[in-house]
């Protein structure tokens, strides 16, 4: 049940041409489903290059914001999904260059 109705919601998504969609619009059950998929996901994108702690305001290594650093415990998951997808297409840190193997892609 669970799975069929985040299948629905990524067909929606496909139909429309949306790459994402807002949480509020999600189907309770479909949310569900998703949050567990995401807790099989890796939590944090760090790859323990830290440029941050150096002054950075973006980090070398993994790509987010200082303040996403600081605060990715605080993150809700869709939140942090939003920040991966993000660093993801962004694709420029070193997680996603020289380290990519590092990272444990």
């Amino acid at each position: 049940m669970e799975l069929l109705a985040l299948a629905e919601v990524y067909a929606r998504m496909v139909f429309q041409h949306l790459d994402e969609i807002a949480e509020n619009a999600m189907p309770r059950v479909a949310m569900s489903a998703w949050l567990d998929w995401y807790d099989t996901t890796m939590d944090t994108p760090c790859i323990a290059i830290c440029s941050t702690s150096q002054g950075d305001e973006t980090c070398k290594g993994c790509g987010r914001t200082f303040a996403e650093v600081q605060n990715w415990l605080e993150l809700d998951p869709v939140h942090k999904r939003a920040v991966w997808r993000r660093i993801t297409n962004e694709g420029v840190a070193l997680r996603f260059t020289r380290y990519k193997e590092r990272a444990g892609d």
